[in-house]
């Protein structure tokens, strides 16, 4: 892969993507969004309008672009064009730390891996009219339209990553959430459920990340599809987090989460009584997520829960592929706010969920955080980059995001949720 970015000075805590991205391994699938090393990148004018985004982009042009890109690969009639469109628009999206408008002005817009003439094209378009007349004639005469229409709903509020890293690099106040508070991650998987790593190797990959903590949240029963662990596997699974932490003792601790379904009525796949062999419980919507019907109702009864500590991507929306649950989000986070329940922003590029817009409400609204990756492997830990820029653009203080929390506030808050 060609280098598209400037060496800058290290850093004293870099974030999770710089200090994994000599480890993790490249993949070719367009589905796969690597981390490249941390690049040089202009600054912003902070916002006056609130809540202040301070870094995010007038326009991001590289999601854009992508966006564009993904139009493409909808109306395609082969395979193989539709796989090089979203491959193209992975790569700008979540593969560049520079903006494709200083690439394209330095000439160096064709170096960027699996960008075409077709796909170049296309972008020097969107950066020298704001739009690409290419795309919109091919969409025109498409009899996907609607769907392509359809599709560009589902893509509000992502952030590329150029600008992940305008929001990283952002002169914000020091009580602003930022990567060198960050103590560790509370949702992942591991090979107990969906996951490829085993609990040691996540322990591991902590350590080499500098966190204190980690959360081994394995789905629930309830979620077979995800290979959702029996309770007697979770007490199983306990067994040998007790001997991991015997192993990183003082070094990395990990705790016994899970991450429980929300049905449909609000209720969760585990019963209350089997919530408390558990340190924490997540609950998370798995379902009814294209569905355009309130299901405020829905998401008030998970928070309403007993035991439950963190709302986890609580819209479920999807980039380019499903909206997510429908609901009054502000209903929402005042009940969590009101009972301490953490709302979740899950970092995982392909998720994004809660953004930085309904997150600025959430803060408004009085909840607690939790910044998470959702990791189902060592490569997807570095996605905690997201959710901090999420919430950095939305101005939440660290004070208010359990991750940065020291252990003895953070185990005072688990505590109290299971009471």
């Amino acid at each position: 892969m060609a280098r598209l970015d400037r060496a800058v000075p290290e850093k004293s805590k870099r974030s999770a993507a710089a200090r994994l991205a000599r480890t993790a391994p490249s993949g070719s699938s367009a589905d796969e969004i690597q981390m490249p090393k941390r690049a040089n990148v202009k600054r912003v004018t902070q916002s006056r309008r609130r809540p202040a985004a301070a870094a995010v982009p007038p326009r991001d042009l590289n999601v854009i672009a992508a966006g564009l890109l993904q139009d493409m690969a909808t109306i395609q009639t082969s395979e193989r064009s539709r796989f090089g469109y979203k491959r193209a628009a992975k790569v700008l999206a979540a593969g560049l730390d520079r903006s494709i408008a200083d690439l394209l002005e330095e000439g160096t817009l064709r170096d960027v891996p699996f960008l075409g003439a077709a796909t170049e094209r296309i972008v020097r378009e969107l950066v020298t009219t704001g739009a690409s007349a290419t795309v919109d004639r091919a969409v025109a005469a498409s009899p996907h339209r609607s769907d392509v229409e359809k599709r560009r709903r589902f893509r509000r509020a992502y952030l590329s990553r150029h600008a992940l890293r305008l929001a990283f690099d952002a002169p914000l106040p020091a009580s602003i959430v930022s990567a060198a508070q960050y103590r560790g991650d509370l949702q992942m998987h591991s090979t107990w459920s969906d996951g490829v790593e085993t609990i040691a190797s996540l322990a591991g990959a902590a350590l080499t990340l500098g966190w204190a903590r980690i959360g081994m949240t394995d789905h629930s029963y309830g979620l077979p599809i995800a290979g959702g662990m029996s309770m007697e596997a979770a007490k199983r699974q306990h067994r040998e987090i007790d001997d991991v932490n015997q192993e990183f003792a003082g070094r990395v601790r990990v705790y016994k989460g899970v991450e429980a379904n929300i049905l449909a009525d609000g209720s969760l796949d585990l019963q209350e009584s089997e919530r408390g062999i558990f340190e924490y419980v997540i609950a998370s919507p798995h379902s009814l997520l294209r569905r355009d019907t309130d299901q405020t109702a829905r998401m008030i009864g998970a928070v309403r829960q007993r035991g439950v500590a963190i709302l986890g991507h609580p819209q479920g929306r999807m980039y380019n592929s499903r909206p997510g649950v429908s609901a009054d989000w502000d209903r929402v986070f005042e009940e969590a706010a009101g009972r301490g329940v953490a709302i979740e922003l899950d970092g995982n590029w392909h998720r994004q969920d809660i953004d930085y817009e309904l997150a600025s409400r959430a803060l408004e609204a009085g909840c607690l955080f939790a910044l998470d990756s959702d990791a189902h492997s060592l490569p997807e830990l570095p996605f905690t980059d997201y959710a901090i820029a999420h919430a950095r653009l939305a101005r939440i203080p660290a004070d208010r995001v359990v991750n940065c929390w020291d252990e003895q506030r953070f185990d005072g808050w688990l505590a109290s949720r299971r009471m």
